[in-house]
């Protein structure tokens, strides 16, 4: 008699058989987020990251870029604040000058979007803190 066993249905890849299981290369696709927001960072098939940011990785900031930088770090330096808070990062940017014009192009669920004039206000302070500055 002979020790050798008959082929099976779904020989394993040591056998000389395909892999069967689920196809792993899906996992470079973010699955966590059921929706698209337009800020997704990993790249999919089919995905490549544009000029601005492959630039920006590779180390070579725009004039947009620096000034945000700088202008970032001279608030730290300034207030002594290592880590600022995303309320400090939203002051420095519309202290440069950004303003909300357009609607968004991102698609985020509970939130309203709203746009404001181009020469609105950095910060309006509160009436109190106003009053002790004048």
């Amino acid at each position: 008699m002979s020790d050798a066993q008959p082929p099976s249905e779904n020989p394993t890849p040591a056998e000389g058989g395909t892999y069967r299981g689920p196809d792993r290369r899906r996992s470079v696709i973010d699955t966590r987020s059921a929706a698209y927001t337009g800020l997704e960072r990993r790249r999919g098939p089919g995905r490549r990251r544009n000029d601005f940011v492959k630039e920006a990785d590779e180390g070579e900031m725009s004039p947009e870029q620096f000034l945000f930088l700088k202008a970032i770090d001279a608030y730290k330096r300034v207030n002594n604040r290592p880590y600022p808070t995303w309320t400090e990062v939203l002051e420095v940017i519309r202290k440069l000058g950004y303003r909300k014009t357009l609607p968004m192009e991102l698609n985020l669920t509970a939130a309203e979007d709203w746009t404001e004039a181009a020469d609105a206000p950095a910060f309006v302070k509160p009436t109190s803190q106003a009053d002790d500055a004048a």
